[in-house]
């Protein structure tokens, strides 16, 4: 069997990093981990994370992908006090409001929403700017978001934070 291949821009060989077995032998632990990862994320498995942008509670990330039957989403709760920082990235995600009002400002406009709503940020070249607002007097508001990043590969995946969620520290 023969591991070298002619290079594409001219002479030089180049080794092949994948081979047809290596190819069979991913799909069967790809297909594996599907049918016995897990299936139930407890609210105890989430980590939560003050980040630049916003208090997060992760339950699926590229972290734990490894685990899941169902890999590739990022999945977090977004639990808002006063303000998120503002950033821009590609919409095409879900946020699916669990607790509390507030709204969210999309390139320039105001969105209001309140428990029970969901809030779709659009599929726009650029991407979306984007900040999220607490309204609710009596306590905090909370969405959860739901986000397939290999969507988000193919449509230009890349965030720019324009201003600090208030209680980032650094």
């Amino acid at each position: 069997m023969q591991d070298e291949r002619e290079g594409l821009s001219g002479g030089e060989k180049q080794k092949s990093p994948f081979t047809y077995e290596d190819w069979v032998n991913w799909q069967i632990r790809w297909r594996d981990q599907r049918l016995h990862g897990k299936v139930v994320l407890k609210k105890g498995d989430a980590f939560w994370e003050q980040s630049r942008q916003a208090l997060h509670g992760y339950y699926t990330n590229p972290g734990n992908w490894d685990e899941l039957a169902v890999p590739g989403w990022f999945v977090f709760i977004h639990e808002l006090r006063t303000r998120s920082g503002k950033h821009r990235h590609q919409g095409g995600i879900c946020l699916f409001v669990l607790k509390g009002k507030g709204h969210t400002i999309v390139d320039g406009v105001r969105y209001d929403w309140e428990k029970g709503d969901c809030i779709v940020l659009p599929l726009k070249p650029g991407g979306v700017e984007h900040q999220h607002f607490n309204d609710d007097p009596d306590g905090s508001s909370e969405w959860m978001c739901l986000d397939y990043v290999p969507f988000h590969q193919m449509t230009g995946f890349e965030t720019e934070q324009k201003e600090l969620h208030p209680d980032w520290k650094g």
